[in-house]
């Protein structure tokens, strides 16, 4: 298991949610993020999944 990171910003910069997982994969990592987001609101939003070694796993503007 990988601990991955997610991070919601607000248009302005601010941050919204920053919030710690673990996950399997990648894949697995990139289903929890949305699930998280979805479930709080924030999938709309800027938002940022990264691993704890740094690797970008996904990302939305």
């Amino acid at each position: 298991m990988m601990t991955y990171k997610l991070t919601v910003f607000e248009a302005n910069g601010e941050k919204l949610l920053e919030d710690s997982f673990e996950a399997g994969s990648e894949k697995e990592a990139k289903e929890l993020g949305e699930k998280i987001l979805e479930e709080k609101g924030f999938l709309e939003h800027t938002h940022r999944v990264t691993s704890s070694l740094g690797k970008l796993v996904l990302f939305h503007v």
